[in-house]
């Protein structure tokens, strides 16, 4: 069977990964999350004329020369306004944010403003008309359309929305993710392991990724190799409503590789086996029912590195994110690279930011796909396209942060 390259692989993960489900959360909630549905204001804002500035509130015609004087008559602070029209000759102390008072059209700054008394204000610069008013709608209007679906919610968007007078927002339901970690090998963390054991990395890595994706992780456990549990497992996961199944081991071509055939004999939908890339070329892709498979390398950073390229832009589709990634970019080789082989190759390098100019990437000297201490010291992965001639140092190359 030949190996199915990178793009198109994950083509076939993407294809028809839509919105999954809508749900309204409280504002104090929606951080991280994507709005669902447009949404527009249901107020304007500001919703009056306001000050810019703090000062005093007056008729332009009445400050137009130095030495003018102004009768004090009130004061307009934020959330209780001045109740009267201002006359000729009058002004009217004014705080940032307040409601201009009637009749007023500038405000006479506070450090162009002399208090003379209790009761008068001389003009030391003159004004301009129109200075230091916010105009009632000038942020926004009643009905405009501000944010879109498909954004995801930042701190600024969030304020937006509160100013819009939102107090809950429509966001993509989070998917939720199963995990089975496969393999008599295998311990959880904090377990004693035996002698031939060796401590399971996979799973609280994924529930990391999984959730700064959007998704909320579900731990299955750790899966014996037999196709009784791997398909006991399959049934918690069914009855705890994953949209998503992700097995960690199990996916090669060993003696005890089960799941894929343990999965086809419930009826999965294989979609592909086995892709042109390094490290990861036993990855799994079906469908059981609505149920989307992914099955992932045993080796640590296969696993993490598939989810990189696959898991992590199948959550955000499901939220509804049209622009999925991964996102790559270039930087610049510090090292020479050898030609690459048939497969695209993931290659874990530190990463120096240069300022204006392109990151540096140097690629570790040891690439074995059990090594997490590389992949923890690395600030992103260097992509060999298959069959790349050498690479000189000084040359750019495309790679991905993580």
């Amino acid at each position: 069977m030949s190996l199915l390259p990178v793009r198109e692989a994950r083509a076939r993960v993407l294809a028809d990964a839509d919105l999954i489900g809508v749900v309204d959360v409280p504002l104090a909630e929606a951080a991280g999350r994507i709005l669902a549905r447009d949404l527009s204001a249901t107020r304007r804002q500001p919703p009056f004329p306001a000050s810019a500035m703090d000062g005093y509130a007056v008729r332009a015609a009445d400050a137009l020369e130095i030495g003018a004087t102004l009768r004090l008559v009130g004061a307009s602070v934020a959330g209780r306004r001045y109740p009267g029209t201002l006359g000729a000759g009058e002004t009217v102390r004014i705080f940032t944010g307040a409601p201009v008072p009637d009749g007023a059209d500038t405000i006479l700054i506070q450090e162009n403003a002399e208090i003379i008394d209790d009761a008068t204000v001389r003009v030391a610069v003159p004004v301009e008309p129109g200075r230091h008013i916010r105009r009632d709608g000038l942020d926004f209007e009643t009905g405009d359309k501000l944010l879109m679906a498909g954004t995801r919610l930042h701190a600024r968007h969030i304020a937006l929305a509160a100013a819009m007078n939102h107090p809950a927002l429509p966001v993509a339901r989070a998917p939720r993710v199963g995990l089975i970690a496969t393999g008599d090998e295998l311990v959880a963390p904090g377990d004693v392991p035996g002698p031939d054991q060796i401590v399971a990395s996979n799973t609280p890595a994924l529930a990391a990724m999984i959730a700064a994706a959007g998704g909320e992780p579900v731990d299955l456990g750790i899966v014996r190799d037999n196709a009784e549990d791997t398909v006991a497992a399959l049934s918690a996961g069914r009855e705890r409503g994953v949209d998503v199944l992700v097995t960690m081991g199990g996916a090669s071509v060993g003696d005890h590789d089960l799941v894929r055939q343990a999965f086809g004999d419930v009826g999965m939908d294989l979609g592909f086996w086995r892709i042109a890339m390094r490290p990861g070329k036993p990855l799994i892709f079906g469908h059981l029912g609505p149920i989307r498979v992914l099955g992932l390398p045993g080796n640590p950073v296969s696993s993490l590195v598939c989810a990189e390229l696959f898991l992590v832009p199948l959550i955000r589709a499901l939220q509804g994110d049209d622009n999925p990634g991964p996102h790559f970019e270039q930087a610049v080789l510090t090292e020479p690279m050898r030609a690459n082989d048939g497969r695209e190759d993931y290659v874990r390098a530190r990463l120096t930011i240069r300022d204006g100019a392109l990151p540096e990437a140097t690629p570790f000297s040891l690439q074995d796909s059990s090594m997490l201490s590389t992949l923890s010291a690395s600030g992103a992965l260097i992509v060999r396209p298959p069959n790349a001639p050498e690479a000189d140092a000084g040359s750019v190359c495309r790679i991905l942060r993580l």
